[in-house]
């Protein structure tokens, strides 16, 4: 269903046809444009936005979360940001993961460079419905992400994986490898960690939560220039920390220090356990083969 629907949206875009149509302005696409990265579209951002859909997230949440992006591309202010870019135009795909070999392109690589593009690629995100996932694999999000940007049909001035989830890494090799390989290709992964699981009491409401899960972030997941993330301690605070966030990372002046003043959890190198979810995961398995 998804795909039939991807399909003849496209295709009713490119011939015209019909009296009912989606809105006009969808982004090109990298895959159909073709050709090396030296040759490609120069835009100001290529941005991945990796999107975590694991068991941990129930469908309402899962919806607040989409209808967050779908919202924040409406957005004038974002919409704003992109235009005043050295290019005026960025590129972005929208990505979910879950475990090890659970990713999924919901929008390809997309050119916005008009407030029609950035309403177009809202709806096509909008028509898609969110996919629920066993398990918590930031490495394998990150692994996934980052070849994604060789021969997309666009050359960026930067290059950003944006990752939110809502647990650490339980899956696939440990993330601080897959993050060391990201940032020497010179991609910024930047985070947004749903800390919503934590109760106040110091429980958590799902199994595989972390306390500080910004801490988390900070130290195992977000690297590379100007990198910086934004917790959401609360679903009702998710529009506004996508709307912010997309603001500052499709600006023309990040990764200044001055844009991102704050939006990294300062802690002592090394403070956060980076093995904590496999750990966890670990103690499940032995409880279970007991």
């Amino acid at each position: 269903m998804r795909t039939s629907i991807a399909v003849l949206l496209f295709l009713g875009l490119v011939s015209g046809a019909g009296a009912q149509q989606a809105p006009r302005g969808l982004g090109k696409f990298g895959a159909e444009q073709g050709g090396p990265r030296e040759t490609g579209e120069p835009v100001d951002v290529e941005l991945v936005l990796a999107v975590d859909v694991s068991w941990s997230m129930d469908r309402g949440e899962q919806e607040i979360q989409r209808n967050g992006y779908v919202a924040a591309f409406r957005n004038p202010e974002v919409q704003e940001a992109i235009a005043r870019g050295n290019y005026g135009k960025v590129a972005v795909t929208f990505v979910e993961w879950a475990g090890s070999f659970t990713q999924n392109v919901v929008v390809p690589w997309t050119l916005i460079d008009s407030k029609a593009t950035a309403d177009a690629f809202a709806y096509r995100l909008s028509v898609e419905e969110p996919d629920r996932e066993r398990r918590t694999s930031i490495s394998g999000a990150l692994d996934f992400a980052a070849p994604m940007f060789a021969d997309n049909g666009f050359v960026g001035l930067r290059r950003v994986i944006d990752v939110s989830g809502d647990g650490p890494n339980n899956q696939g090799r440990p993330v601080l490898e897959a993050r060391a390989e990201a940032i020497a290709k010179g991609i910024t992964i930047n985070g947004l960690p749903l800390m919503t699981s934590n109760l106040s009491d110091g429980g958590y409401a799902n199994w595989g939560s972390i306390p500080n899960l910004d801490r988390y972030y900070s130290d195992c997941v977000i690297g590379g220039p100007g990198a910086f993330m934004i917790p959401v301690n609360d679903w009702p605070q998710f529009p506004e920390a996508i709307r912010r966030k997309l603001v500052l990372e499709l600006a023309g002046d990040w990764p200044s220090r001055d844009a991102t003043a704050g939006l990294v959890v300062p802690v002592a190198a090394g403070s956060a356990d980076c093995m904590v979810g496999e750990n966890q995961w670990n103690q499940r398995e032995n409880m279970w083969n007991r």
